[in-house]
């Protein structure tokens, strides 16, 4: 939770980004939130969710070797 100059509490702030797709994967991406009935741009923050945890989990040191 971060705090605004006013020091009210609010939540983790977001970028505005633009990213191209191949047409192919574009048109799947749209697929797939249409029928989950969530934006695209759902779809593509929980993707990138879920890669950068697996990420995180591939990169960090393996503690049971130490």
């Amino acid at each position: 939770m971060k705090i605004n100059r006013a020091g009210k509490q609010i939540e983790a702030e977001t970028v505005r980004a633009s990213i191209s797709f191949p047409a192919g994967d574009y048109v799947e991406l749209e697929r797939l939130a249409a029928t989950k009935k969530v934006s695209l741009a759902w779809v593509v923050r929980r993707a990138t969710e879920e890669y950068l945890a697996k990420q995180r989990h591939e990169l960090s040191p393996d503690k049971s070797s130490g």
